[in-house]
């Protein structure tokens, strides 16, 4: 899976982590608040949106996106991260304009049609 690029001015990062790993996940999240310039989301322990597992994302944008990927490849834990741009159109951000950061998962693309 290639590393995630730098190619638009938004960007939203969605941590994915279930009962087993939502400690680790909230402390993630609320480190990377501390630490970086990112907007943390709530932390879902349902299913929202296209997302196949429990999430939390973070918002940023351009100016600190290597400094954002960085830090997450260096602390998530083998918890799973799709990266993707935001530009408006929500199924090719959640498609072409998407990256992981650890293990790909499907997602249900059908909220978006």
């Amino acid at each position: 899976m290639p590393r995630p690029r730098n190619d638009f001015d938004h960007y939203h990062a969605h941590v994915y982590f279930d009962s087993s790993s939502l400690a680790q996940a909230t402390a993630l999240v609320q480190q990377a608040g501390a630490e970086l310039a990112v907007q943390v989301g709530r932390i879902h322990q349902k299913l929202v949106g296209p997302h196949p597992q429990w999430s939390c994302q973070l918002a940023f944008d351009k100016h600190n996106f290597e400094e954002v990927i960085r830090w997450l490849e260096q602390h998530r834990q083998g918890l799973d991260v799709l990266v993707h741009g935001v530009t408006g159109d929500n199924l090719l951000d959640h498609t072409a304009h998407a990256s992981w950061l650890g293990q790909p998962s499907s997602l249900h693309l059908d909220v978006f049609r």
